[in-house]
Order: structure tokens, then C-alpha cells, then sequence
């Protein structure tokens, strides 16, 4: 499949979801490894940033979601600073696109759907960690999983309430694209207060 290397006004999708779709297909089909992998980052009230790589795991017209516990720092951030940006960068594409939105908690039920479906390791792993606390050693890692896996040995994994999906509802979407002499491609999707998106060129 030939893909372009040039975007245009006229050309992209006037759904950025649906634009955004067309590129991740256009990612896994390049044999890249993870291209559902993006950085996310959020600010503290204090406002220092930080970022971290997470997996992708849903996109739809409402936004962008992905996995984590609620106690992590990101976690946190996000509820004391409930807005995020996404990053993803396509390599061999020489394409990214940066998502700048407001977060929302997806519904209880689409987070037991998705703990359910992931593999029994990854389940105790996520009961066990105490994401972004501060260990005393490897050890005592691997004794809470141990602890976990003896408390529910034979047993269906409950979901732990301090772990679910976060939604980024997008308000700027910006899709880039990599040409030569630095004369990059940059289409701008943002949205107006009634809904619709207006698609702007921006300057690389």
C-alpha cells in the first residue's frame, strides 16, 4: 500500500477519529512494533509536568482511552489537573499526532470489561503494584504477587477499584507529517464550541 507523505486541507478526513483510525492502520501495516504506543502527559497543581509511554486501548467519537491506576502519579495529576495530551510518533512514517484534552473516568463497566479480558498475570499484577510508590526492594514486589496469587488461587480476579480506563476528550488534534527540507505538513483540528472541528495548516 502506497502512503502518502503529504497531507493537505482538502485531502484529510473531516473526522479527526476517522483520520487518526486511518494513520494507526497505516502504522501497523508499516511493521511498526507497538504503534499503538503514545506518551501521555500530565501536570501536577503545582504545574510540574512529567510523561510516561502508555498503550492505546480504545478510540472512538468520544476520545482517546487507556489503562492505569487511579493512585499512580499520573493518576493523581490527572485528578487534580484532569487535562492531558497524548503523543504518538510513527517512525519510519515520519508522522505524529499530539492530542490536547480534558480526561474523564470511563464507566466502571468498561473497566471490568477490560480487566476481564487480560491475561491473569497482567490481572494480579495490577491488583498487586502499588503503582508509583516507593519499594524497599525488588522482594517486596514479588511477595505481593506472591500474596495475591495465594488469596485468589482458584478464584476469578476481582478488578481493584483503584484501577480503570481514563478517556482524553480531544480539543485540538494535530496531525504531522514529515518533508523535506524541514517543510513539515501540520493539520490542525480543532474543535468549536457547537461541536464541529475547523481544520487549520499550521507553520512547521
Amino acid at each position: 500500500m502506497a502512503i502518502s507523505q503529504q497531507i493537505e486541507e482538502s485531502s484529510v478526513n473531516p473526522d479527526p477519529f476517522r483520520q487518526f483510525k486511518q494513520w494507526l492502520e497505516e502504522a501497523s501495516q508499516s511493521g511498526l512494533i507497538l504503534p499503538e504506543a503514545m506518551a501521555v502527559a500530565t501536570v501536577s497543581h503545582s504545574g510540574q509536568p512529567s510523561v510516561r509511554m502508555v498503550l492505546l486501548k480504545g478510540v472512538d467519537e468520544k476520545g482517546f482511552v487507556f489503562f492505569t491506576n487511579y493512585d499512580s502519579r499520573k493518576g493523581k495529576e490527572l485528578s487534580e489537573n484532569p487535562r492531558a495530551e497524548l503523543l504518538f510518533w510513527w517512525s519510519t512514517l515520519e508522522r505524529q499526532v499530539r492530542i490536547e484534552g480534558s480526561i474523564e473516568k470511563v464507566t466502571a463497566r468498561e473497566s471490568d470489561e477490560y480487566f476481564r479480558s487480560r491475561p491473569r498475570e497482567s490481572q494480579i499484577s495490577a491488583f498487586a503494584s502499588p503503582q508509583s510508590m516507593i519499594l524497599r526492594n525488588r522482594e517486596e514486589l514479588e511477595h505481593m504477587v506472591r500474596s495475591i496469587e495465594q488469596r485468589y488461587r482458584n478464584k476469578e480476579i476481582p478488578r481493584p477499584k483503584n484501577w480503570g480506563g481514563v478517556r482524553v476528550l480531544p480539543f485540538r488534534i494535530e496531525f504531522w507529517q514529515g518533508r523535506k527540507a524541514r517543510l513539515h505538513d501540520r493539520i490542525l483540528y480543532t474543535r468549536l464550541p457547537n461541536g464541529v472541528w475547523r481544520i487549520s495548516r499550521l507553520a512547521p
